[in-house]
């Protein structure tokens, strides 16, 4: 039988954070520049002529624009940041919306 630490020895147990939102101030710029950067990236592979190449492209700038979204939407909430690399991540993704449509 394996041996058992009496109750009055155990640790207690700690509250969860689960509920915890914790408010870390406006999006970085590092975030809204990546974002742009990522559409760069992706709209440069969807340039290229190699099929699999051209998928990774497409693949990558359909997931970037739910990520943008939800970026974008935390950013209302809790502040931008940098409103001219927000800008430019928006612009990247209404080019991406505009390329996909049109």
């Amino acid at each position: 039988m394996a041996h058992v630490a009496p109750t009055s020895h155990r640790r207690p147990a700690r509250a969860s954070h689960r509920g915890h939102r914790s408010d870390d101030g406006s999006i970085r710029i590092t975030s809204w520049l990546g974002l742009a950067f990522a559409f760069v990236v992706g709209w440069i592979l969807t340039a290229q002529s190699h099929v699999g190449v051209h998928a990774a492209g497409v693949t990558l700038l359909v997931m970037l624009v739910p990520v943008t979204i939800g970026t974008f939407v935390t950013g209302f909430r809790q502040g931008l940041g940098s409103w001219k690399a927000a800008l430019l991540a928006g612009a990247g993704l209404a080019f991406t919306l505009l390329k996909f449509f049109f």
